[in-house]
């Protein structure tokens, strides 16, 4: 953190803020709090860090790039904050299901590209997998902890590929994918839909690969991870942010600070909206004439 006096940061404070939205350490009061919190959400989102200036200038035009938010305050200090955000998140999880040549080759490629691995394979033991994180002796995936970036590939080749595939798709976020030929994968979605498995989830089937003729399990491997990358970077890419955020953010009307609108103190509803202040006097100035500010859009 940087820090242009008079504030009440000092020179290299720093905060932890948990996808939850709660902060545990120092980065100012009021006129830079919630701001650093929702950036820090955003960051967490979509996995970059960013750049947060708070000038205390109401001639500083508020201006965002992709990696840099300018925010200007009439907080009485007067004060200027940088304030550097570093999101750290947890590896992606790659689920490699099988003792295939493919399915070892894509756990270690995935450990390669920084994903945290786990190989999964009924009666497997740690030293039949050397390198992964993790080895499931059963198709029971508890204890990897799938979750929103998890990629589980069925590398199964013939064996219990239905079972693989349905004990991934019991996790809705986990993207799912068979390592098949079109007529085995048509075979197993016939089997699945038996099972009473509906369209919907059996839509959630990726087959990498499938179109490639006469490569080798490796090459099947390289092309499938490939495809898990790019689909990632796409995804981190196209999704909204603050998505999933349980914290909801409001800009003062007057002032133009970011509010908690779980925690905002000071509310006026006008014309059956709720608008937040961060202080008595900025709602004060807003009732006086509230058309005067109805035009702030947060950034």
């Amino acid at each position: 953190m940087r820090c242009e006096a008079p504030t009440s940061a000092r020179p290299g404070d720093k905060a932890i803020i948990t996808a939850d939205g709660r902060l545990r350490g120092w980065i100012g009061g009021s006129c830079s709090e919630p701001v650093v919190r929702r950036e820090a959400l955003r960051a967490l989102d979509e996995g970059t860090a960013r750049l947060v200036r708070i000038v205390g200038s109401s001639e500083v035009k508020q201006t965002r790039t992709a990696n840099e938010l300018t925010v200007a305050t009439t907080c009485p200090s007067g004060g200027s904050l940088d304030v550097f955000i570093e999101p750290q998140l947890p590896r992606p999880l790659l689920i490699a299901f099988g003792e295939s040549p493919a399915a070892r080759t894509l756990t270690k490629m995935a450990g390669l590209a920084g994903f945290r691995t786990c190989a999964v394979h009924p009666g497997a033991r740690s030293e039949d997998f050397p390198g992964a994180d993790l080895v499931l002796g059963s198709l029971d995936l508890a204890e990897a902890k799938p979750g929103r970036d998890t990629w589980a590939v069925a590398a199964t080749m013939g064996h219990y590929d239905e079972d693989a595939i349905e004990a991934a798709l019991a996790y809705p976020d986990a993207d799912v994918a068979l390592v098949a030929s079109r007529r085995r994968t048509a075979a197993v979605l016939e089997r699945l839909g038996a099972r009473g498995l509906d369209s919907k989830t059996l839509d959630r089937i990726r087959v990498p690969a499938s179109r490639v003729r006469g490569a080798s399990q490796e090459e099947i491997a390289v092309l499938t991870m490939a495809e898990i990358i790019t689909m990632r970077r796409r995804r981190g890419r196209t999704e909204p942010a603050l998505e999933s955020s349980p914290v909801a953010f409001a800009t003062d009307p007057v002032c133009g600070i970011t509010v908690d609108v779980a925690t905002a103190m000071h509310t006026a509803v006008h014309e059956g909206q709720t608008h937040y202040f961060c202080c008595a006097g900025c709602k004060a100035t807003f009732e006086r004439e509230p058309a005067a500010y109805l035009s702030a859009l947060p950034i």
